[in-house]
């Protein structure tokens, strides 16, 4: 049976549909049995409308820059600080990336001029850049929705591409899936995803091409929740099922434990904090 010891996808309240504190999610890791979890609550604009129109209050995204006081340990279990950010353009740019912030958390204004994304990602570890508002890329040719991809992989801190087998959005799945491995980056194996495919056939598999290719060219995967509530955290029976399934290789879960997850982190070039 294939091990998976890490939860590095995983909301809570500050995702407004999410129903969990962080302190509610550590317990159940540690209940469950793991070793990493990963915060990652959504970077979007679907938590305060209006921010799609070109400027922001960083007030209303203190979340992510107030993270570094979120201890390292918890519980007995080890915590990283990240988002999922929303991919909006075809050529892969990120939520925030284009919106100006020009006043710091207290409503004075900015010392100098930078963008949300600029503002809001130094304290995170890494990024989840996944594709929840697809409208953006409607009618785009299949080259183009693939350089989305492959724009959002290029983007530093990113270090996971987020439930492509349900985004509907098509895309060259080789060509994503052997940029990825290129750079040591990871394809998300999302369990809340193969829950849903239980209703939707097309999901798992898409959900599984991919992941047969993962296991072809030799790309690491991480096996997440995406949990939106407290109970959801660390159970992944779904995606574990499909894995086995095509005979996955355990060495290339970067899930399987702490260190595999923080090595694979390591090894696509992000700074590794201490835990």
């Amino acid at each position: 049976m294939l091990e998976n010891r890490c939860d590095v996808h995983t909301h809570t309240l500050y995702s407004r549909h999410a129903y969990s504190t962080v302190r509610e999610n550590v317990l159940a890791a540690r209940d469950a049995g793991l070793e990493l979890l990963g915060v990652t609550d959504h970077f979007s604009d679907m938590l305060f409308p209006g921010t799609d129109l070109g400027h922001a209050d960083l007030r209303d995204y203190q979340h992510f820059i107030n993270m570094g006081v979120l201890p390292r340990v918890w519980e007995g279990v080890r915590l990283l600080h990240g988002m999922e950010a929303d991919i909006r353009t075809l050529e892969g740019g990120l939520f925030g990336q284009e919106i100006e912030v020009d006043a710091d958390i207290t409503g004075r204004p900015a010392r100098r001029p930078s963008t949300l994304y600029a503002r809001a990602t130094p304290n995170c570890d890494y990024v989840i850049a996944s594709v929840h508002y697809k409208n953006f890329a409607d009618g785009a040719s299949l080259e183009r929705t693939t350089q989305m991809y492959l724009g959002a992989l290029a983007q530093p801190k990113v270090l996971v591409l987020g439930h492509t087998g349900r985004a509907g959005v098509p895309f060259d799945v080789r060509e994503v899936v052997g940029e990825a491995a290129r750079l040591g980056k990871l394809i998300e194996i999302n369990e809340h995803s193969l829950e849903a495919a239980r209703r939707d056939g097309r999901t798992w598999s898409s959900c599984r091409a991919i992941a047969e290719t993962c296991a072809e060219l030799g790309c690491q995967v991480v096996v997440n929740t995406d949990a939106h509530v407290c109970a959801a955290v660390g159970r992944t029976p779904c995606a574990l099922a499909l894995l086995e399934e095509i005979g996955f290789p355990q060495e290339l879960v970067a899930t399987r434990s702490a260190e595999a997850f923080l090595a694979a982190m390591a090894g696509a070039g992000l700074d590794v904090p201490e835990l």
